[in-house]
């Protein structure tokens, strides 16, 4: 729940999980990992909704607020620095509603969005993607044997599904594939 002084942010998705070009509209959530000693790591991710490219993400022992802007900042990186223009969208977790993940958007040029309180269908793609991304990547198992154990295979996924996995919306391309037409169409325009 936003704290009472958190500035008020809209919903400008609207559960609407498309958009018309990739570095437009993000979504992002926080997951955890668990690992074998009964302890957690956490994943914080910024997905394209352009492309499904999963642009930007962190991975901490913790999930205080600087897990969400490690992640946002990542994605800054993917887009050559900045990410002006963007909505990012996420839940009412205590680290989006936090002036530091504010200052962190404003930073990058970014609009923030969220969903209603409680209301886990307004961050439906984000939530999606980490329940894929867990999944797939357990294959079954409850827990991995060590954080390294689940850094590795998080990494793995990773990169196996911005380079390799294929969307239909994508035309069966994967997202970085995706990324590279259309960023000629752009450029041709």
């Amino acid at each position: 729940m936003p704290e009472p002084s958190a500035t008020p942010v809209p919903d400008l998705l609207r559960r609407d999980f498309t958009a018309e070009q990739p570095n437009h509209k993000y979504v992002g959530d926080i997951t955890y990992l668990p690992i074998g000693d009964g302890k957690f790591l956490y994943l914080a991710t910024v997905l394209d909704l352009g492309s499904r490219r999963l642009a930007g993400w962190s991975i901490a022992d913790h999930m205080r607020t600087e897990l969400v802007v490690d992640a946002l900042d990542a994605a800054a990186r993917t887009r050559g620095g900045t990410l002006a223009g963007a909505i990012f969208h996420s839940d009412n977790g205590a680290q989006y509603c936090s002036q530091e993940f504010e200052e962190a958007c404003r930073r990058l040029g970014v609009t923030r969005s969220r969903g209603a309180v409680g209301t886990s269908a307004d961050n439906a793609a984000a939530e999606a993607f980490n329940a894929t991304l867990k999944r797939e990547t357990l294959q079954g198992a409850h827990r991995w044997t060590s954080a390294r154990d689940a850094r590795l295979a998080v990494f793995g996924w990773i990169t196996r599904y911005n380079t390799r996995r294929r969307h239909s919306a994508l035309g069966q391309m994967s997202p970085i594939n995706y990324e590279k037409i259309a960023g000629s169409l752009d450029t041709a325009a």
